[in-house]
């Protein structure tokens, strides 16, 4: 249970964001959601997740960019959350070779304002979004925390192996105890344009051809939001202490002599994209036109997390299959863009 009635929640107007805040608000938290609404996807999707939060008479938002210095410290100041929840970033792998400054932008000088307002003010523990594409170069399968990750294969990995990194920093200095999830392919309803899925759905029941990279070959461990949800949760109620057993002459990326824990948070079970894509095209009731195309630039052939560190400090591992979360996203991308 969390006993911080008050929480910041950054990127509350995004797909994570959302499904926690509104979570949050169920069990009778006061939520602070931030978000800057901005453009990368279609704004309006974030609008009317947004309007869901807002009928609820303990959440408050602030339209604010991570990157306003400033805008952030009076938020810390004002609220004094002690516990936040950062999941704003530039997402996105492509993105990244077109606007690369927007990563600079939000994702390393964003990130240092959250670290800065967390010195500043009593926050007892941030917990922060990494990505599994931290993991880059790395074949040794499953992905584990332990592992060294100095090999990313795009700016968007590098960003958030970063985050990682001065996140250590900060609670190493300052003792913030901080904690850092690795997610792993998420997906579920209210998701996010950009992702496969939404992109297939859509085009699936337009007619249109869908474009399969690595000819569909590739794998990915995809997890379903609400597994992603109860794992936050989780983690968000044990804030982490120093490792007594970590070594400088052997040091454990996935630990630390500082108040510092990364853990994945992935489904623990790959599937291959063309058996995805079977499994979307049996709930839409409709066959694929695909364009086999080669692996993209920046992308992995696959992706595999293990769980074990989850498990043991939060009890819990995610249990939806694809299958399951299919079904449920169609339901919803039905029922919510059938209306419009």
């Amino acid at each position: 249970m969390i006993t911080e009635k008050k929480i910041l929640v950054t990127g509350a107007a995004g797909f994570i964001g959302f499904h926690l805040a509104r979570r949050l608000l169920e069990t009778g938290h006061d939520i602070i959601g931030l978000d800057n609404l901005n453009e990368y996807y279609d704004v309006n999707l974030k609008k009317d997740r947004l309007a869901q939060l807002q009928e609820c008479a303990n959440f408050r938002f602030e339209k604010t960019d991570l990157a306003d210095r400033c805008e952030m410290a009076r938020v810390f100041a004002q609220y004094k959350p002690p516990l936040v929840v950062h999941l704003a970033a530039q997402a996105g792998v492509r993105y990244g070779f077109e606007n690369p400054h927007a990563y600079a932008d939000s994702n390393l000088v964003g990130f240092l304002n959250i670290l800065e307002g967390c010195r500043h003010n009593p926050v007892e523990h941030l917990v922060y979004a990494s990505s599994s594409s931290v993991y880059g170069a790395n074949t040794n399968m499953p992905f584990s925390v332990h592992d060294n990750v100095d090999h990313p294969l795009s700016l968007y990995a590098a960003t958030k192996k970063a985050n990682e990194l001065m996140a250590h920093s900060y609670s190493s200095l300052y003792g913030i105890p901080t904690t850092g999830l690795r997610f792993f392919t998420v997906y579920g309803p209210w998701g996010r344009p950009d992702m496969a899925l939404f992109k297939f759905t859509k085009s699936i029941l337009a007619g249109e051809p869908i474009d399969v990279y690595n000819h569909g070959r590739h794998k990915r461990d995809f997890t379903y939001i609400d597994d992603i949800i109860e794992g936050v949760i989780r983690v968000m109620q044990k804030a982490p202490v120093p490792d007594p057993s970590w070594s400088g002459q052997a040091p454990d990326p996935g630990t630390s002599f500082a108040p510092y824990r990364v853990y994945n948070i992935g489904n623990n079970r790959p599937v291959e994209l063309l058996e995805f894509i079977k499994i979307l095209e049996k709930n839409l009731g409709r066959e694929a036109k695909m364009n086999m195309l080669p692996m993209q630039l920046g992308d992995v052939p696959e992706t595999y997390a293990e769980i074990d560190d989850l498990a043991r400090d939060a009890g819990f591992k995610p249990q939806t299959t694809v299958e399951e979360g299919i079904a449920r996203f169609v339901e919803w991308y039905k029922g919510y863009y059938g209306g419009k």
